[in-house]
């Protein structure tokens, strides 16, 4: 296997606003951003100046756009308005239920939710077929997929989830999923994963074998995007071993994912695997150029070698 790290921000993949006469004339894209946090007015901001280069660009919402079903409908409503295809997948921030929010579904419910919210506003969904871009870079099958996280990805010396539990609590680090991530009707979020596997695994093996795929998860799909981690104890949060197979077993032209406020590309057994969040603003505050652009993902393009880095949330 081959494994190298090239970081996102300011790199040629971001794609750059356009005006609208420009927009007209060039050809389509698949483009990409995650972590958009839009509860915090300064990635609120970003999202009402985000723009398609082209009239005919695809965009990827990789989860965590926020944590309140009305902040999420502002985004996506906005999203849906500018882009000619949105394809979203959920977060784990999505799927919480904070005290405040009007909205008290829980766990499936709210899910489900939020994906009728997406057929409202015309936005592909992991319950939805799967599109086909046919733009330039194409034919590639776009898959969004939920599946949550199962305690897989624990640290080494610890052969159980309770045991991987305990040690990240006794390092102080717990994740605001285990207070506001319900899994009803699911036993445990670990069970809800399994579920999700499961079916997911089966609509992938039905696509035809002739084209290749995005895979579109908030999680990374393979344990090397993690390993960077400040915490490394919160990778327990970050995914399942089961799908470390998946990119090359379901042809995966690119895998783009979130969630560990990481931007950068690792290329992992010949496959790149895109982290294109933006993540909190004390975060990016301290990154170079511009942020919030979204990530060039069709047509493939190749990215400078540069350094970066991020720690999870």
């Amino acid at each position: 296997m081959t494994y190298e790290i090239r970081a996102l921000p300011g790199d040629a993949r971001a794609v750059p606003p356009q005006a609208d006469s420009d927009r007209r004339g060039r050809a389509g894209r698949v483009v990409a951003v995650s972590d958009l946090h839009v509860r915090y007015a300064e990635n609120r901001d970003i999202v009402e100046r985000l723009e398609p280069a082209s009239a005919d660009d695809w965009l990827l919402v990789a989860g965590d756009l926020g944590e309140y079903v009305a902040d999420i409908r502002w985004a996506l409503e906005r999203l849906s308005e500018r882009f000619a295809k949105v394809v979203w997948v959920p977060g784990n921030h999505e799927l919480w239920t904070p005290t405040n929010d009007p909205v008290r579904l829980r766990g499936v419910a709210r899910y489900e939710h939020l994906v009728d919210l997406c057929r409202e506003l015309g936005v592909v969904t992991p319950e939805d077929p799967y599109p086909v871009w046919e733009g330039e870079g194409g034919p590639v099958v776009v898959a969004p997929l939920f599946l949550l996280y199962d305690y897989t990805f624990r640290p080494p010396g610890t052969a159980t989830k309770e045991a991987a539990l305990a040690v990240a609590e006794k390092a102080g680090i717990v994740c605001t999923d285990e207070f506001f991530l319900h899994p009803d009707p699911y036993p445990t979020r670990d069970a809800w994963c399994r579920a999700r596997l499961a079916a997911t695994e089966a609509r992938l093996a039905a696509v035809p074998e002739e084209l290749p795929t995005v895979l579109v998860n908030h999680f990374p799909l393979v344990r090397e995007p993690v390993r960077p981690l400040r915490y490394p104890e919160f990778a327990l949060w970050c995914g399942t071993e089961a799908t470390a197979d998946w990119p090359r077993r379901f042809r995966a032209a690119t895998v783009v994912h979130g969630h560990l406020h990481i931007p950068r590309l690792v290329m992992w057994d010949g496959v790149p695997h895109q982290e294109v969040s933006l993540g909190y603003p004390r975060e990016w505050r301290h990154r170079s150029g511009p942020q919030g652009r979204p990530v060039q993902i069709l047509p493939a393009v190749i990215a400078p070698a540069t350094t970066t880095a991020g720690s999870p949330t």
